[in-house]
């Protein structure tokens, strides 16, 4: 199966507007959806807000009126795609249902990225990433319990992702210097390496808009806390995901780069869907992203002298990205990388860190009088006998893990502990 959009014809721009009825989506079921079709929704959702945004930001920096007037009509149609895509998630869905799919997102998609990633420096940022949205799929399940909620997080991920403790989110707080990462850069990049980028950033983006709005929304206050600390980390994503993009990159290339990126996403979940109505919105949508990439591929040539031939591959894309479960690559990741915090662009174990180094000082800093994402299992288990946990391949591969999703007994706490006692 291989994909070119550039040999593709869309629909032409003028006939791309719709009306508010149109627009107006059927919401899914909450309680029938296929938890992939939910995450397809999410992720959609966040492409098409990180487009407009990005053509936003070109508008202010751009002076050519032509351009400017391009971006106008495409971003205006971009906005019509964003609607239609996130009206379909149903209004009556809580918002800690609603956080479960993100957390499922986050986990599946950057499982599927890392996976088919070809560079490997690239493939361990987006593991070290990984196992920390893994670990907020599990604070949020047991919270969901906690707020009385009728049904069990797994009713809502299938049983496609397993929920169980990755890196302990309390040791997450990092000092800022330590998110940024080495730049990829366009020319020499595989362009699977620059597709899985965008996208990642994409999605992150969306996780930390939609926590800071959302967030403040329940009255429970270990609710509000837990978000407020989770908030915070995905923060530290977009700034650890942004920084692998090239900074060098020319607007308009990278206006053409992120509608290759649409394409290729909407072209993904178009032969992925399983429901045949959501399918037909993805097969509009990227008819309509052919256009799109047309118009910035014409103005990038026009403008910049940029060939689209340099830049995209001659044949397209060979694969589509895929929702799918990644038990086995988590639990390999875990196995391998738990202990890991990053220094600078690189990541390391975290009792290689030097007795002075940033890390210590930011932890105790952010941590002081304790931890949301703590407080949550310690209740649950306080509460119910037990931590939530929904495990389908056998018990957690990590020992210290395995009864109780807490900080104590990991490497990291007894690292912090030592240091503690040498300060």
């Amino acid at each position: 199966m291989s994909f070119n959009p550039l040999t593709e014809r869309g629909i032409p721009i003028e006939r791309q507007f719709r009306s508010w009825s149109e627009l107006a989506s059927q919401p899914y079921d909450t309680r029938d959806v296929h938890p992939y079709t939910r995450c397809r929704v999410i992720v959609m959702n966040g492409i098409e807000v990180e487009a407009i945004i990005n053509s936003h930001n070109a508008a202010r920096r751009i002076a050519d009126t032509g351009v400017k007037q391009m971006l106008a009509l495409v971003r205006k149609a971009e906005q019509q795609q964003q609607k239609a895509v996130n009206w379909l998630i149903p209004g009556h869905e809580s918002t800690i249902a609603n956080t479960i799919g993100y957390e499922q997102v986050a986990v599946d998609l950057t499982g599927w990225l890392a996976r088919h990633e070809p560079d490997p420096y690239l493939k361990q940022v987006y593991e070290f990433g990984i196992l920390e949205d893994y670990d907020h799929l599990y604070r949020y399940a047991n919270l969901m319990d906690l707020m009385g909620e009728r049904r069990k997080a797994e009713e809502i991920t299938g049983d496609l992702t397993e929920i169980l403790p990755g890196r302990p989110t309390i040791f997450h707080h990092r000092h800022p210097h330590d998110e940024l990462r080495r730049p990829m850069t366009v020319e020499a990049s595989d362009f699977q390496s620059i597709l899985n980028a965008i996208t990642i950033v994409s999605a992150e983006q969306q996780t930390m808009n939609y926590y800071m709005n959302v967030g403040n929304r329940p009255e429970n206050p270990m609710a509000r806390s837990l978000y407020l600390e989770i908030a915070m980390v995905e923060e530290q994503h977009v700034s650890h995901y942004e920084s692998i993009l090239d900074p060098t990159t020319p607007e308009l290339l990278n206006l053409a780069l992120h509608e290759y990126n649409e394409c290729w996403l909407y072209w993904s979940c178009m032969v992925t869907e399983t429901d045949p109505r959501i399918k037909q919105i993805w097969e509009t949508h990227l008819a309509m992203e052919l256009e799109h990439l047309r118009l910035a591929c014409e103005m990038m040539k026009e403008v910049d002298g940029i060939d689209p031939a340099a830049v995209f591959p001659k044949n397209g894309v060979s694969k589509p990205m895929t929702f799918e479960p990644n038990k086995d690559y988590l639990r390999d990741v875990l196995a391998r990388t738990l202990d890991n915090t990053a220094s600078d662009s690189q990541f390391v174990p975290v009792d290689q860190l030097a007795a002075d180094h940033r890390f210590f000082d930011y932890q105790a800093t952010v941590n002081a009088g304790g931890v949301p994402s703590e407080m949550v299992i310690q209740r649950h288990r306080e509460e119910f006998g037990e931590e939530y946990r929904f495990a389908t391949d056998g018990a957690h591969p990590i020992p210290s893990l395995k009864e109780s999703g807490t900080a104590e007994g990991t490497d990291y706490f007894r690292t912090i502990e030592r240091h503690m006692e040498n300060a």
